[in-house]
Parts: structure tokens; C-alpha cells; sequence
């Protein structure tokens, strides 16, 4: 799978989880909540999360019974990497 194959929200989970060291669930939805200025709906945000496990972007692991964490993969932060050398090459004025 390719890194623009994931939509706009599924990039942005991985921005705030790399921003993080194993964030849970609800880290992930309050980070994402300030950024965007509004509630983060639950149903949005693991349905999400899973597909990013899914695709191997993103480990998930147990912190409790109720709880888990994400960290972002090798593979993740590869294709951050290759989303942001794109985004600097086509926008440059931007990149700063």
C-alpha cells in the first residue's frame, strides 16, 4: 500500500502518533481534537487506527485490560517520510 492511498485523517493519526511515545487511543483523539478544533468522534477514530494496524503503519499493544497503545511502525515512519519529501518537493514555499 502506498502512503497516498491513506486518506487525509489516516495521515494525520500517524503525524500525532509519531509526535508520541505509544499514546493510547484516547492521547491519540485529544491530540487530534486540539489540532482540529472539535470533538473527534469515536467512531471515526478507531475504525482508523485499526485499518493503520491493518496495513502494518501502526503496532498496537495492550497498556491494561482496557486500554491500548499505538506506536508507529518502521514501515509508518517510511511512508511519513516519503508523504513529506513529496509535500516539500511539490510545495516548497511551504516547507518551512
Amino acid at each position: 500500500m502506498s502512503m497516498f492511498e491513506l486518506s487525509g485523517f489516516q495521515r494525520d493519526l500517524l503525524v500525532v502518533i509519531a509526535g508520541f511515545e505509544k499514546p493510547s487511543g484516547q492521547d491519540v483523539k485529544e491530540a487530534l481534537a486540539d489540532v482540529y478544533g472539535t470533538e473527534i468522534n469515536h467512531g471515526r477514530l478507531y475504525p482508523n487506527l485499526d485499518t493503520l494496524v491493518q496495513k502494518d503503519y501502526v503496532d498496537k499493544g495492550t497498556i491494561d485490560r482496557r486500554t491500548n497503545f499505538y506506536a508507529i511502525s518502521e514501515q509508518g515512519r517510511e511512508a511519513l517520510g516519503e508523504w513529506n519529501e513529496w509535500r516539500c518537493e511539490t510545495a516548497p514555499q511551504i516547507s518551512h
